[in-house]
């Protein structure tokens, strides 16, 4: 059995990322440059506190607080068009800031446009549900919370949606071991065998990129696959296979660049 050893500080081992790096910022520029945007802005502006707002990336951010995240998203759909939901999840600052900025992608088809809403809570709060605005702001809102604890009061079933509903802790916090911890290292030991039985089987290993040549369905030993369970002898014959019908594809025809065009509009 291999030796367990402790992943208390194995993120802040890492040698390949900073988890506290911040992108640079791409340029800024004002609301009033683009018509559509700065008659979007005075129309939240005439009913909620902006706290900031620019364009960037030909899209338009709005700084707005918290509490007013619920009835800013509704005259964004009912007035302003912006009738989808693309997106929406959080950043953790909170070694830098103490909280999170939670945003919502939002896009008009009829304005071909996007605006994104940002607001910043502190560690602990929660925000309210759009939910019942934007019904793809059901698991949204519920990988918020799994991923970063961030509760959305009024949604109709606040449970985690990726990590088992027993699971300690929000891996996409910045904080959290690249590898896991204690926890996530013994969770499926601990909960089918008992801790008990932990010195017999040994911690689980959570890398998902490994590949086993030897696995037990010999899904990693491409053109020589063997029957499960068959002995490795490394003599195998290579299996040739066919992945395509004879003549290619139906109604899918051979990419030519000379065919390619390329297409000037970026709005089109």
């Amino acid at each position: 059995m291999r030796a367990y050893k402790p992943k208390d500080n194995v993120q802040a081992k890492a040698y390949y990322t900073d988890r506290f790096f911040v992108s640079p910022q791409v340029a800024k520029f004002s609301p009033e440059s683009d018509e559509v945007f700065a008659q979007d802005l005075e129309a939240i502006k005439s009913k909620f506190e902006v706290l900031d707002a620019y364009i960037q990336v030909g899209q338009m951010v709005v700084y707005i607080k918290p509490e007013d995240n619920f009835r800013v998203l509704k005259l964004m759909k009912k007035e302003l068009t912006y009738t989808q939901l693309t997106e929406m999840s959080a950043i953790d600052w909170i070694a830098q800031r103490g909280g999170f900025e939670v945003f919502y992608q939002m896009l008009s088809m009829d304005k071909r446009k996007r605006i994104r809403i940002k607001m910043f809570i502190k560690k602990g709060e929660a925000v309210n549900s759009v939910e019942k605005l934007f019904r793809s702001a059901d698991w949204s809102e519920r990988e918020m919370f799994d991923m970063f604890g961030i509760e959305a009061n009024g949604h109709p079933f606040m449970k985690r949606i990726l990590m088992p509903y027993d699971w300690q802790g929000h891996p996409l916090l910045k904080t959290y071991p690249l590898q896991g911890d204690e926890f996530a290292a013994w969770y499926e030991v601990d909960k089918i065998y008992g801790k008990e039985a932990r010195d017999a089987i040994g911690p689980e290993l959570r890398d998902p990129a490994k590949v086993d040549r030897y696995d037990s369905e010999r899904f990693a030993r491409l053109g020589h696959e063997v029957p499960k369970g068959t002995k490795i002898t490394g003599n195998e014959p290579k299996v040739v296979q066919n992945y395509q019908e004879d003549g290619g594809v139906f109604m899918i025809k051979k990419f030519d660049k000379k065919d390619s065009v390329v297409i000037d509009d970026p709005q089109r």
